[in-house]
This record gives C-alpha cells, sequence and structure tokens, in this order.
C-alpha cells in the first residue's frame, strides 16, 4: 500500500449506526445477501450498531419484514449512513444512490455518476479510451438496432467482426459474468447475443485477451492522510487461477471453482503497471471509497477489462481478500469505508447548490 496511510488494524472514531441495504432485484440477490451478512458482522465487529434493510426482488424495502417507507430529505431510520451492499441493477447502477441523495442519507461507495458509468460496460470502455488508459478491443450493440432489420444486424455482424475470434458476449449491465457467453464461431454470434438481450438491452462483445486475469482492490484516502497526493490507493495485485475455459459464474461462486494468488505471478513492473491504472481508471470513472479493478497481463503488457463499484464483500471474497494482504483487516476496512463517506457527505453538504 502507499506510504503514509495508517492501516494498523484499530478501530478509531465513535460508534456508527448504519443501515445495510441487502438483496435487490437484479440476478445478483443472493449474491448480494452474502456480501451483506458478512458487512454486517464486520460492522458489529467493529463496534458500529447495524440496521438491516432487505430489499426483496420485487424491489420492496423491508425491516424487520415490513415494508419501509421513507421521505426525500427525512434520513433513513435515524441511522448514521447507508451501506448498499448491492449488485447489479437496481443497486449498482445509480439508482439507490440517487435516492439515498434525495434522502439526505451518507452512503459508502461510489456515487450516481460513476456507478452508472461503471456498471455500463460500454461507456465504461469509452470513458477509458477517452482518457488513453489500454483496454481490450470491444463493439457495443444494442437490441433496438441490432434487430431494426436484417441491414442492421449484418452491418453489427461486421463491426464484430473487426475483433477476431473467439469473442466474449454478454448483457452491457449485469456483473457476476452472468449471462456470458464465448464465441468462436461465426455462425454462433447471432444467438449468443440474442442470450445476452434476455438480460439487457444493450450487449458488448469483447476481443479475447491472452495472458493471465488480474485483480486489484482500490480504497478511498481519508481527508486526515496522505498518500502521495492521491485520493485512492491499490492493493497488491492478485492472479485469478481458475480450471473452467474462462472466469465465469460458476468459476467466482462454486466452491474450488477459482484460486487467488497474491502476489500474482507477474513482473514487479507489471504489477507496477496494474496499480497506477487501478487507480487511474478509479479516479476517471470519478468512483470513491472502493473499487476493485479486473485486468489480463501478459509480459508487460497491461490491459484493463473493468471496474466494480461494489465487488463480492464476503472476507472471502477476492477484493477482501486483496485488502487483507495489502494490510486491511475486514472490520477495518468496512470501518473506514464508513469514515470516507461521512466525509464526502459532510463536504457535498458545505456546497451552495
Amino acid at each position: 500500500m502507499s506510504a503514509g496511510v495508517d492501516m494498523d488494524d484499530s478501530v478509531p472514531g465513535e460508534a456508527l449506526a448504519v443501515a445495510v441495504l441487502a438483496g435487490g432485484r437484479s440476478s445478483e440477490h443472493d449474491v448480494s445477501l452474502s456480501s451483506a451478512a458478512a458487512v454486517r458482522d464486520g460492522l458489529r465487529a467493529a463496534g458500529h450498531e447495524v440496521v438491516w434493510v432487505e430489499i426483496g426482488r420485487d424491489g420492496v424495502w423491508r425491516r424487520d419484514g415490513q415494508p419501509l417507507s421513507v421521505t426525500p430529505g427525512g434520513g433513513l431510520l435515524g441511522v448514521d449512513l447507508a451501506f448498499p451492499v448491492l449488485h447489479g441493477p437496481f443497486g449498482e447502477d445509480g439508482t439507490v444512490q440517487g435516492l439515498l441523495e434525495t434522502l439526505d442519507v451518507a452512503y459508502v461507495g461510489a456515487g450516481v455518476a460513476a456507478s452508472a458509468v461503471s456498471l455500463d460496460k460500454v461507456l465504461f470502455k469509452q470513458l477509458m479510451s477517452a482518457v488513453g488508459i489500454p483496454q481490450v478491443g470491444y463493439v457495443g450493440v444494442r437490441a433496438d438496432r441490432f434487430g431494426r432489420s436484417r441491414e442492421h444486424a449484418l452491418a453489427e455482424l461486421a463491426r464484430i467482426a473487426t475483433l477476431g475470434l473467439p469473442v466474449f458476449v454478454k448483457p452491457a449491465h449485469l456483473g457476476s459474468s452472468v449471462g456470458i457467453v464465448k464465441v468462436s464461431a461465426e455462425e454462433d454470434l447471432e444467438q449468443a447475443l440474442e442470450e445476452a438481450f434476455v438480460y439487457d438491452g444493450l450487449a458488448i462483445v469483447e476481443a479475447m485477451a491472452k495472458g493471465i486475469e488480474v485483480e486489484c482492490g482500490v480504497l478511498g484516502v481519508l481527508g486526515g492522510e496522505h498518500a502521495d497526493g492521491e485520493a485512492a490507493i491499490a492493493s497488491e495485485p492478485g492472479e485469478i487461477v481458475f480450471s473452467g475455459e474462462f472466469y465465469d459464474f460458476g468459476a467466482k461462486y462454486s466452491s474450488g471453482g477459482m484460486e487467488l494468488r497474491i502476489p500474482a505471478g507477474i513482473s514487479a513492473s507489471a504489477s507496477e503497471q496494474v496499480r497506477r491504472l487501478a487507480v487511474r481508471a478509479f479516479l476517471a470513472a470519478g468512483c470513491e471509497g472502493l473499487a476493485r479493478v479486473d485486468f489480463f497481463v501478459e509480459g508487460e503488457r497491461v490491459l484493463v477489462n473493468e471496474l466494480n463499484t461494489m465487488p463480492g464483500f464476503t472476507p472471502t471474497s477476492v477484493y477482501a481478500k486483496l485488502l487483507a494482504a495489502s494490510g486491511v483487516a475486514y472490520p477495518r476496512l468496512v470501518d473506514r469505508l464508513c469514515r470516507l463517506a461521512l466525509e464526502r457527505h459532510e463536504r457535498r453538504r458545505a456546497y451552495s447548490y
């Protein structure tokens, strides 16, 4: 981790009341419940009070099983802040963040714009291109354009052909590798796109990258700390090792499906590139608090794949393991994220709108 940041395991400061938001409407509902339960336990271990708010697949917010009503500007259940441990659409895409802004509640993680940009894989890659961050080749395909006519479909397929084969086709707004398909034959492309369109009106097609998959955690810096002038620091990179053809949902969430190796089996210079690009991507997207940035590394060639503003958050999840290996224990991590959320909220309150 960068020098000048206090990383001892103690948890300073007063106890906080934190609303942990869990579940949600997306296909990652169950993953969110697991992540949120771990956050709840970590917050309690850090000495904080937890108010559990579960969002059903129907979108209803419930406290102790009863539907919850909120009033704009009225806060949320009297808590100091919210920790939205939500993955995918309707939680990680700026919608819940916007609601919390309307309630005037401090919350952990990226704000409205950064959440929306980062979950839209096509928009995120366009932003990375604009700021000169290296990444894999890609094409975004919209369902309405693809289905408009055969002529439009062929034009989109021609754009995809420039990437070569194989390619990966996936919905643009889902995480956890939901809906991803590897396509090795041209005749299978249309079917793969139609499958992606079941989940999303926008699909992304990515060229296959060589090299190994590496992930890096990014953590915001508190106002009283200094990390070479940066607003965020990067963890030790970790290497994802899996037995399947690619890092799909099963590899991520099945027992023994993947192994995280820390440090990653890459050169010191490539590791430094990963850390530097992780922070650059984090700041370019306007993220705050935390993120996990995923890479492909082949020798000294480092390519950004995507950024997750609320990655899986159990103590055995990649993000938590990366930060633990870099000196930030889990209770300390969730406490720090709460402190960052409160700092941001107070900073924004000071502006004249």
